[in-house]
């Protein structure tokens, strides 16, 4: 999608998975029921209905979810949820360690999405099991550029017992998961990352990811 303002072209690219009826959900979650509860030829509109988890789909984790916390996601600034883009093409690599040279691709406060190209297998079962993860070094970077979030196209950033997503979480980084189309950003030279949540009293929430090209 290209919207024009101010005589320039500017890039929308949707990083968000449709939500769906029986869309794929983490093993043990609630499955996502979405069904149309009203028609127009019987009762003169239209209705749907959701029955969701909120970490189904392109979603935000927030701290409640994990670690002793009373912050509900709803209730972090709004300015948290957009800001500079920052990619990382770590496509090749099945743990993301931590590298020098992100020292400098980092910069602070950014938003930091991972392409690891496995959202290629989302709707599969390995999407669940088999995803890349990253090291405890590499969250104490994002720690110490103070990110305001990570975002992945995976469907974690670790494995049980979860010690990374603890780590970030304990400061206030929250983390986008499932994310798609992350490939289009490969060769972007600068974007914004814009990531709403619902305005919602929970831990966490799904969200409608974009990416605007700058």
């Amino acid at each position: 999608m290209e919207i024009i303002k101010e005589g320039k072209i500017k890039m929308l690219i949707d990083l968000s998975h449709i939500i769906q009826d029986g869309m794929p959900g983490f093993p043990g979650d609630t499955e996502t029921v979405l069904l149309q509860s009203k028609y127009i030829h019987k009762d003169y509109y239209n209705n749907h209905q959701i029955t969701i988890n909120m970490h189904a789909g392109t979603h935000i984790d927030g701290p409640m979810h994990l670690i002793n916390c009373n912050l509900y996601l709803n209730e972090f600034p709004l300015e948290t949820f957009v800001g500079e883009g920052c990619l990382l093409d770590v496509s090749e690599e099945t743990t993301i360690h931590y590298k020098e040279e992100y020292e400098q691709s980092i910069k602070q406060e950014q938003i930091v999405i991972l392409y690891t190209g496995h959202s290629k297998y989302y709707g599969q079962s390995n999407y669940f099991t088999d995803y890349p993860v990253l090291t405890e070094e590499f969250a104490e970077l994002l720690v110490r550029k103070q990110v305001k979030m990570i975002g992945l196209d995976t469907p974690s950033p670790d494995k049980y017992p979860f010690d990374v997503h603890k780590c970030l979480f304990q400061n206030n980084i929250l983390i986008i998961e499932n994310l798609t189309n992350v490939e289009q950003l490969r060769h972007v030279k600068s974007f914004e990352i814009i990531a709403l949540p619902l305005h919602i009293r929970a831990d966490s929430s799904p969200a409608r990811v974009i990416a605007r090209v700058k």
